[in-house]
């Protein structure tokens, strides 16, 4: 088996690097050809069915793999995939949703830098977008609402670009959300160059992701590819002001295609930063949200809240933190160095196992309390 997956990983990263992430060709040619390692066979043994392209990209991606990966070693940066425990699954929504802005599909792996593990921090989370140029106004909703989220245990995800994005960050940040940046470059690269310092606040402890390898440059059909990811690693998604033609309205519209909840922040009639998130409440494509309270009340209805004494059904982080409290008593630091997330991650799942009866504090160190059954969305003690 780990043969196999070590084939199929070695096939998903050749084929990132010879197709350019979000091509709307390959996800139906993916499903005929019964995944990456059947499509690479075709395109060595048929090269003239295939899109010129691909074919030059897949001997390129060929030839520039060994130097590809040493450099992702380089910059501390690893390639996961869905054989790997660290992909988050909603990604693979993607995959058959239907494309927008000529960018379609699943990806076929991520490039992560940072000392968070992504499917954890994702399992619970918020996408804050909006405007670059943004106004004073939206700057500070949109920290605001990062850090009510991410105070409430939602991991805040954006794509760490000028204006709304970086100040959900930091709104993020400043409550001890480590938080997920997409990029729409190399993940071992700092874009904008001004975030720099910004980008190494979240690596600390929380994600920086891209699909395109080491060192890749940024482009526009890059950022529109880049959006679809966003959306796909948010249970919701809320946008502070965007201007009609937005590129943060792409990243609402997928958000919705995916069945994510989607939320707008209203401005001034004025305004024409605004104008974009008007027209997405106004069409239904996005609920108004007045307050960080109406956020919240939209993400407590997505996120399995249960009543006390169960967890939810499915609680991958909560399982994650019972089964990392075996033998002697933890401390939340430890349990965070454990697992890779960051501490307020840790407390908020402890408390959701204390409330189920699974887990207690004992002298600053949690134990757990003896009790079965966890993921079942019962309480049986043991």
């Amino acid at each position: 088996m780990a043969d196999v997956d070590e084939s199929m990983r070695g096939a998903r990263l050749l084929l990132s690097l010879a197709v350019e992430p979000g091509d709307p060709r390959l996800p139906p040619v993916l499903d005929a050809e019964g995944g990456a390692i059947g499509l690479l066979e075709r395109l060595r043994s048929g090269p003239e069915q295939w899109p010129e392209t691909w074919v030059k990209g897949l001997r390129r991606a060929e030839r520039d793999r060994p130097s590809i990966e040493r450099a992702g070693r380089e910059a501390g940066l690893r390639w996961i995939t869905p054989e790997d425990e660290e992909w988050p699954a909603q990604v693979d929504d993607l995959q058959h949703a239907e494309g927008t802005s000529g960018a379609a599909g699943a990806p076929l792996g991520l490039w992560c830098r940072g000392a968070g593990d992504l499917r954890l921090l994702s399992d619970h989370a918020l996408a804050v977008v909006g405007a670059r140029d943004c106004t004073t106004y939206g700057a500070e909703a949109a920290a605001d609402i990062a850090a009510v989220a991410a105070d409430a245990g939602f991991a805040i995800v954006s794509g760490a670009a000028f204006g709304i994005d970086a100040s959900a960050h930091r709104g993020g940040l400043l409550v001890g959300d480590p938080g997920i940046a997409v990029l729409a470059c190399g993940a071992d690269l700092d874009y904008p160059r001004a975030h720099a310092s910004l980008l190494g606040r979240i690596a600390e402890r929380g994600v920086v992701v891209s699909e395109y390898p080491p060192g890749a440059s940024a482009a526009r059909s890059r950022f529109l590819a880049r959006n679809r990811v966003i959306a796909a690693l948010c249970d919701g998604l809320v946008v502070v002001e965007a201007a009609r033609r937005s590129g943060s309205l792409n990243t609402l519209h997928w958000a919705d295609r995916l069945g994510r909840s989607t939320m707008a922040v209203p401005g001034p009639i004025t305004s024409g930063q605004s104008q974009g998130t008007h027209e997405a409440i106004r069409s239904g494509k996005a609920v108004l949200v007045g307050s960080t309270s109406d956020v919240l009340a939209e993400l407590i209805g997505l996120s399995g809240a249960t009543p006390h004494g169960e967890l939810p059904v499915s609680d991958p982080l909560a399982e994650s933190v019972l089964q990392e409290l075996t033998g002697t008593p933890s401390s939340v630091a430890d349990l965070a160095r454990g697992l890779r997330i960051g501490t307020m991650h840790v407390l908020r799942a402890l408390r959701r196992l204390e409330r189920a009866g699974r887990a207690h504090e004992e002298h600053s160190r949690w134990v757990c309390s003896g009790v079965s059954g966890v993921g079942d969305g019962t309480v049986t003690s043991s």
